[in-house]
């Protein structure tokens, strides 16, 4: 019998640092998200995501005719195979979204020469379309599971009112467009999080970007990540009204709960871009009418940090994930499409990772990601296990 004494070491890399990066830092004492030295907060509404992604993948905001022909080539690269929307409209419908979103990122490298090809040339290129066509399959798969056909790309939108104008098929005014796109930058990117380590676990391998790409999808998907987003509103239309909000706490501290949207791996105090969401989504409920979902959100927070400052006397802070829900619940979007929706910005610093662990330097050099871990499965005491036959085996032999 294995040790049941023994502790297992599990710290999910906390407290470590595995890598340099130049792509960005998170500040939690301070609570500041910096892209490439710049504060997201001053980039969110100000530099559209086209301007972020370039900062992202070039180490640099680009002048007006370096980001009219990046945008060009994104809007070239929006497209993606008919094999794949045939293989979507095969999927059964109650599929979950990051799965289907998962499984389309695969099959894209299956369509794409430069998948073959390990150069920082080549993984630029791909970098691009996955911007672009992450964007398309989240869409595509909105409209096919609900029994109508994709919305083929726009020409002329920027990506964040094409991506609302492909799964609405209508084009969004301009303060819609401006919040989503605001919404994007927030997301596009967050240092060294469980989906961007995994991406650069894959591509440590030197494994291709769409391989690096799909294993984050993946990480994304869980709950205690990407999904956190999905459970936050999940939790405000389990709540209901802001009269129910106390009893909520309460009931959520008393059970050893844990109140969505409250709290962080890494932030000391309020998460940066949850001030720049919130009035965003006051906003948005404003404009549908209904604002009790905003309402609802603001009372959690400042009853749930109540309690819990008197309960385990700390405090504890709001992330990013508490008011992006509301905020995309106004907009229209699908509660389950949230994490997707995830996806479409973080892409862009999942590949600017990708690319700076296989190509940062002179030469492509990446160090295959290799962590120790403690063995504490003490089965036979201090020696090794005595193998015993199938035949020669009962009760306690095995």
């Amino acid at each position: 019998m294995a040790n049941e004494c023994l502790p297992v070491l599990n710290t999910g890399l906390r407290g470590f640092t595995v890598a340099t990066t130049k792509i960005s830092d998170v500040n939690g004492a301070e609570g500041k998200l910096i892209y490439r030295g710049y504060p997201a907060k001053d980039l969110a509404g100000t530099a559209d995501f086209e301007e972020v992604v370039y900062l992202l993948l070039y180490e640099k905001l680009p002048v007006k005719e370096e980001l009219s022909a990046f945008k060009a080539l994104l809007v070239k690269e929006r497209k993606i195979p008919d094999e794949i929307i045939q293989t979507l409209k095969a999927t059964p419908v109650d599929a979950l979204p990051m799965d289907v979103l998962q499984s389309a990122i695969s099959m894209l490298g299956n369509h794409d020469a430069d998948s073959k090809e390990y150069s920082r040339e080549a993984a630029q290129r791909i970098s691009i379309r996955l911007v672009a066509k992450t964007a398309t399959i989240v869409a595509a798969w909105e409209r096919i599971r609900n029994g109508k056909e994709p919305v083929p790309p726009s020409g002329s939108l920027g990506h964040a009112a094409n991506f609302l104008y492909m799964i609405s098929g209508k084009t969004p005014d301009d303060e819609l467009t401006s919040f989503f796109d605001a919404a994007l930058t927030l997301h596009a990117e967050h240092s060294f999080n469980a989906s961007t380590f995994s991406a650069r676990q894959v591509a440590s391998t030197r494994a291709h970007m769409y391989s690096a790409v799909t294993a984050a999808v993946g990480s994304l998907s869980g709950a205690l990540h990407g999904g956190a987003n999905t459970r936050v509103m999940q939790m405000l239309l389990e709540i209901g009204s802001v009269e129910a909000v106390e009893d909520y706490v309460k009931n959520i501290l008393e059970t050893g709960g844990k109140i969505m949207g409250l709290g962080h791996a890494v932030y000391q105090v309020d998460d940066p871009r949850a001030n720049i969401l919130a009035p965003m989504s006051k906003k948005m409920g404003e404009r549908t009418g209904d604002t009790k979902y905003y309402d609802l959100s603001k009372a959690l927070e400042e009853k749930g940090k109540k309690s819990f400052k008197e309960k385990t006397g700390k405090d504890i802070f709001v992330n990013v994930d508490f008011y992006s829900a509301s905020l995309y619940y106004y907009m229209g979007i699908p509660v389950d499409l949230f994490t997707p929706v995830f996806a479409v910005s973080r892409v862009a610093g999942w590949v600017a990772h990708v690319l700076e662990e296989q190509f940062a330097g002179a030469a492509p050099k990446p160090v295959l990601y290799r962590p120790e871990s403690k063995y504490v499965g003490d089965y036979c005491g201090p020696d090794e296990c005595r193998f015993v036959p199938l035949e020669e085996r009962a009760g306690d032999d095995v």
